[in-house]
């Protein structure tokens, strides 16, 4: 990617588009200057906003597609739940895990 600088007042400039023209920016003092249309690519960002990270509580219809496993609730001291494992802190760190009891519908969560 091209960097050019503004002769004016030496700050980066950035790339701009407006009425379907191309143009160098500067931030700092407003010089602008027309872009070489052989020599420049215009790249468009987008920010994604960060996913709600609650956990899935699911309902009755896709209980049975998830493994039970022998675990005491704490609210009823049911011995059975489901489980199911998802990320929900940093990629480098363990994923966390769900359980829901098969009795109550209770819903708790294990971190390793």
């Amino acid at each position: 990617m091209a960097i050019k600088f503004c002769p004016r007042c030496r700050s980066m400039m950035v790339l701009a588009k407006e009425g379907g023209r191309a143009f160098w920016r500067c931030p700092k003092c407003g010089y602008t200057e027309e872009v070489d249309s052989g020599n420049a690519k215009l790249v468009e960002k987008t920010t994604l906003s960060k996913k709600d990270d609650k956990p899935i509580v699911l309902a009755k219809t896709g209980e049975e597609a998830l493994p039970k496993v022998r675990k005491t609730c704490p609210k009823c001291g049911n011995d059975e739940a489901y489980f199911w494992v998802q990320q929900t802190r940093a990629a480098d760190e363990p994923p966390t895990r769900f359980y829901k009891c098969t009795k109550c519908g209770h819903v708790w969560r294990e971190y390793e």
